[in-house]
């Protein structure tokens, strides 16, 4: 068993290293400037607008699809709004220094251009059955667009993210939770893993409307509660902020007076950001355009620009801003925690048990929406693979696996669905590439529309 982690290890290492890291930065700059042209690219051109679209400004109530823009990006956001923000923000500093937050920040901007292609693209191919019920997402484009010959990528895809939806997206954060909640509060680990496996229960079997209806009032709340509590705590700190920005860009291009070796440093820093970055907001995965193609619109860019925002309050604001009470408090150096331990100890430098009640509650609720929108991608993903009849016992599978977790720590499985999340970025940033033609002439055609006040607005 020893040599078979081992080996799954190399494998993650190898799947998430340098050349995947560079295929998504190059494929993401590719698309900002091919989708938007220079000077800021497709971000530019469509953030404000974005704004708008999520506010209700152009929703019409007789648009196909199954649920708003705000609730597909609230969806969306669940999913990648997890323990990631909190813990693999410390983990980043740990192994690349400050400069890494640079990168991260980097990689989030460049991202927003291929979740916009992404899910404009999920609009463009989805299928609404008899019942109005959606089904889109990358194994859908890849198929329709593409053609029937690219089913067996397509499908490889499907197959990928049904398995990685029982790891990262499940065990990992009930496991992290309830390991979280016991060593804060004395709560058993299967009681914590119940709870979540019920409540999760409950809002999984409603489908995507139960799903987007909680995750609407969920999201918002988790994002103001946390944000809220990472500026109580800098503004302790303000004083430090100007140095600490200095110190963050210079070690981005320097490396880490901890690096050996200028080289060694930049690059550790650059892969670091980087690579958590793309892990944290999901950019290239091709998950959240399962989400954002339930939406109701007859406009596919319309969502796209919905889903431009997620990367940018996932990692630009969330996690830089957990980034900078690490170390405007200065934990990173002094402590050998990491992960969330450490981002509670920063809390708590701050005020004595404040990160003690505030983080495991955070991670939680972080858990929680990671959990029930993931089993959403993968529900997805079951049926594209096997029909309606699979979803029922998939959903079951998902809940029992979730209760598991709780209680184990298998790495090997964890290892093993972050190999088949890996897979999931060729696949989808091959069709992306090969249907940006598409992109291109439904992008112009819409900001052009825009642009002579075609649309109705409320």
């Amino acid at each position: 068993m020893q040599a078979v982690e081992a080996l799954l290890s190399t494998v993650v290492d190898y799947i998430w290293g340098l050349p995947t890291v560079s295929l998504l930065i190059l494929s993401g700059l590719g698309l900002s400037l091919y989708l938007g042209g220079p000077w800021g690219g497709i971000q530019r051109k469509a953030f404000f607008h974005g704004i708008q679209v999520v506010r209700g400004k152009y929703d019409d109530p007789s648009d196909p699809g199954e649920i708003s823009h705000f609730q597909a990006l609230c969806t969306a956001l669940s999913a990648t709004i997890g323990l990631g923000n909190i813990g693999i923000v410390a983990v980043i500093i740990k192994l690349g220094g400050p400069g890494a937050i640079f990168w991260m920040i980097v990689a989030g901007v460049i991202g927003m251009a291929t979740k916009y292609a992404e899910s404009t693209l999920a609009i463009i191919f989805r299928k609404i059955d008899k019942n109005g019920v959606v089904h889109g997402g990358p194994m859908y484009y890849i198929e329709q667009g593409l053609g029937p010959k690219f089913k067996p990528m397509a499908k490889f895809y499907a197959l990928s993210i049904a398995i990685g939806s029982f790891g990262i997206a499940n065990m990992f954060q009930t496991n992290q939770s309830a390991i979280i909640l016991y060593e804060s509060f004395g709560v058993e680990r299967w009681v914590s893993g119940a709870c979540l496996t019920l409540f999760a229960f409950v809002v999984i079997v409603g489908g995507i409307k139960r799903i987007a209806s909680v995750t609407a009032y969920l999201i918002p709340f988790m994002a103001i509660s946390y944000v809220v509590g990472c500026l109580i705590v800098l503004g302790f700190h303000i004083e430090k902020l100007p140095s600490l920005f200095v110190t963050i860009i210079h070690d981005a291009f320097n490396g880490s007076a901890m690096a050996s070796g200028v080289f060694v440093g930049v690059q550790m820093a650059m892969l670091q950001g980087v690579k958590r970055a793309c892990f944290s907001n999901e950019a290239g995965l091709g998950s959240a355009a399962i989400a954002h193609s339930a939406a109701s619109t007859k406009e596919p860019v319309r969502e796209g620009v919905v889903a431009l925002l997620g990367p940018f309050i996932d990692t630009v604001t969330i996690c830089t801003l957990s980034a900078l009470v690490i170390l405007s408090t200065g934990v990173w150096e002094s402590s050998d925690k990491i992960g969330v331990p450490l981002t509670a100890q920063a809390f708590d430098s701050v005020i004595g048990g404040f990160g003690h009640y505030f983080i495991p509650v955070a991670a939680t609720l972080f858990a929680f929406s990671t959990l029930i929108s993931w089993s959403y991608y993968g529900e997805t993903a079951v049926y594209y693979l096997a029909g309606k009849k699979a979803v029922g016992p998939y959903k079951v599978i998902f809940c029992f696996v979730a209760f598991l977790g709780s209680l184990w720590s298998i790495k090997a499985v964890l290892d093993f669905s972050d190999i088949m999340t890996g897979l999931m970025i060729f696949p989808n940033i091959f069709a992306i590439w090969l249907l940006s033609p598409h992109l291109k002439k439904q992008t112009k055609r819409y900001f052009e529309k825009l642009k002579n006040k075609e649309f109705v607005s409320h």
